[in-house]
């Protein structure tokens, strides 16, 4: 959430979403994004805005901000150029008259501290810290060794259901991750960094079951992503998720079949799952204090 006095919002949130709506959202959060060192919206809102029917995904647009509500999940963002007139409190406050009495929670993806006011002065608590940390890829890497009777490949459309279902396993505590079917998964695949060669499962050589994957994101030339790890919860304690680990970050940073591997990998893990942390920072990765993504929800 930014700071910013509303103008020009719609009567109803579920207007169609056309382009020239999805463009002047766009124009917002890339001068939010070059200004505050972080995207305003995360993907799964952009995938929302661009995928889900119109009247499925609330908005809210102004000259020079715009909220996005998506299943009481809230963005918003105000361009640096109209912010301290209270565009921000003007476009939350027309977002909780609409919602009144449902659970709704809101993004702050730079930790500012515009939205924590913000959050505050409208009975937002902070619930959840969200860290994104990065490594260099000329940090050394240990090599990937597979141990015997499991095989590590790259996905194939076969590889389909087994994905959903160990996902769902994986993730049941998640629900932002754990509730991906086969729509959602086929939106995913459709995205322009989507690799089928980055998307390493492990499956047991012997029985074909699979164990767990890593879904690896190239987001630029530049830079990658341990997008998703997810470990079958009966496979669990067998050393797959650093083998894993380890064979998606050579894929990044070896440059796959592309020749040309990426700079910097980051992932995002929570702030308090103190073991996945320490787990990271053993293969290098840091976390800096721009870095972290703070959630605030009203109940």
């Amino acid at each position: 959430m930014s700071d910013g006095a509303p103008q020009d919002l719609p009567p109803d949130a579920g207007t169609p979403l056309d382009t020239d709506v999805l463009v002047r959202i766009g124009e917002v959060a890339a001068a939010c994004e070059a200004a505050d060192g972080a995207a305003p919206f995360d993907e799964a809102t952009w995938r929302a805005l661009h995928d889900r029917p119109a009247v499925e995904v609330g908005w809210w647009l102004a000259e020079g901000g715009v909220a996005v509500e998506v299943d009481g999940d809230l963005g918003l963002a105000v361009a640096p150029d109209a912010r301290g007139a209270g565009l921000g409190t003007g476009l939350l406050e027309e977002v909780l008259a609409v919602t009144e009495g449902e659970p709704l929670r809101a993004w702050s993806h730079a930790d500012h501290p515009a939205a924590a006011a913000l959050a505050a002065s409208h009975g937002f608590a902070r619930v959840r810290e969200l860290w994104v940390m990065r490594r260099p890829s000329s940090t050394p890497l240990d090599p990937a060794t597979v141990p015997d009777g499991v095989v590590v490949a790259s996905y194939t459309d076969a590889d389909a259901d087994d994905l959903l279902a160990v996902n769902a396993a994986a993730f049941a505590a998640h629900p932002e991750q754990g509730a991906m079917d086969a729509a959602d998964l086929a939106s995913r695949m459709a995205q322009d960094w989507y690799d089928p060669a980055g998307l390493l499962l492990a499956r047991d050589a012997a029985t074909g079951e699979l164990l767990g994957f890593h879904w690896t994101k190239r987001s630029t030339a530049d830079l990658g992503e341990v997008y998703v790890l997810g470990i079958a919860p009966a496979a669990q304690g067998r050393g797959l998720g650093k083998v894993l680990t380890l064979a998606g970050l050579h894929h990044l940073v070896d440059g796959g079949p592309a020749g040309h591997g990426v700079r910097e990998v980051e992932l995002y893990v929570e702030a308090d799952n103190t073991a996945a942390v320490a787990l990271y920072a053993g293969y290098g990765f840091t976390h800096a204090d721009v870095d972290t993504h703070v959630m605030y929800a009203r109940p």
